[in-house]
């Protein structure tokens, strides 16, 4: 019995083949056994690229913070980007409770919890609306759904200035000008477009035979919403709350014109505080606010910015 032969034609130790390693396939090749590393610009532009936009995207909040730690005496100095020299937490104190929005110096405590009034119901009520619509336009199609859908698509490119007025007219009818149930139907209507148009996306990448297997076993309409469609819904549901909180929270011209006087939110409030001065302007006080009022946004953006990637990406497969 003769021994295997290696591939270069003499029998190794023990009849085993060996196979040359990498340095033999490198020599027989002739190249070096340690390439010199390649510097690849097009990766060293986009890094540089990433860090000059973060950089200009997080200096106004750098700014905004250190000011905001900082005393009057610091700030008349002019140096922005300085770290401040004594650290003070009053001007958050003052801009939370005691900053003075017009006549009332309740500071932006008020709007906050205003805000929050609007944003919950704000949030809820078009998520549902949103995905019922979208699947009934998806499994159900009922008569003329294509037309409703074109027409829901239309409302989504309307400026909202130019609604405004009508949505005036209409509000003061029904008795909801200047209240809480009025902002919020103003911000039901003005998202159904964009709800729809996201859970109808969402429902179309779900196969139809999931579906019709629920109607064999005998699901109505409402009970394939509650008990399959919806609770499959949950990428989805968390980047529509994220685009809800987001925008309405962010909202300054609708809850300034229907929300009233007692309702106003905290966007309004602050606008309020930085225009609202008795003598010297407290920058530290304004800045303090600022941050405050976007706080929820960033908070949001921060705990679930993955999950919106998650949903979008869901949503994107059909439409």
């Amino acid at each position: 019995m003769t021994s295997p032969r290696s591939a270069f034609g003499a029998s190794p130790p023990g009849g085993r083949t060996q196979r040359p390693g990498k340095a033999g396939f490198a020599a027989a090749a002739g190249t070096p056994l340690h390439r010199r590393s390649r510097v690849n610009v097009g990766r060293i532009g986009v890094y540089a690229f990433l860090l000059f936009a973060a950089a200009f995207f997080l200096a106004p909040l750098y700014i905004m913070a250190v000011t905001s730690l900082k005393g009057m005496d610091e700030i008349r100095l002019g140096q922005l980007f300085a770290l401040p020299q004594h650290l003070s937490l009053d001007a958050w104190r003052t801009a939370w409770s005691q900053a003075c929005t017009g006549v009332d110096c309740g500071g932006v405590r008020v709007g906050f919890w205003n805000s929050v009034a609007i944003v919950v119901p704000s949030t809820v009520l078009p998520i549902l609306m949103g995905a019922l619509n979208g699947y009934a336009l998806s499994f159900w199609k009922p008569r003329g759904a294509n037309t409703l859908f074109a027409v829901l698509m239309l409302g989504a490119f309307i400026p909202v200035q130019v609604m405004i007025y009508p949505l005036v007219k209409v509000v003061a009818a029904i008795g909801l000008f200047s209240s809480l149930p009025g902002i919020v139907l103003v911000h039901l209507v003005f998202s159904m477009p964009v709800m729809t148009l996201l859970f109808r996306n969402y429902y179309a990448s779900i196969p139809q035979e999931l579906f019709k297997a629920a109607r064999i076993d005998g699901g109505g309409f409402w009970r394939i919403f509650g008990q399959l469609m919806l609770p499959m819904s949950t990428p989805m549901i968390i980047v529509a709350a994220i685009m809800q909180i987001t925008g309405v929270w962010n909202d300054y011209v609708l809850g300034l014109v229907f929300a009233g006087r007692d309702n106003l939110p905290m966007t309004v409030q602050l606008n309020n505080v930085i225009n609202t001065t008795t003598g010297e302007r407290l920058y530290n006080v304004n800045m303090a606010a600022t941050i405050l009022t976007s706080m929820v946004p960033l908070l949001v953006y921060f705990v679930s910015g993955r999950w919106f990637v998650r949903g979008i990406a869901a949503g994107a497969v059909k439409g």
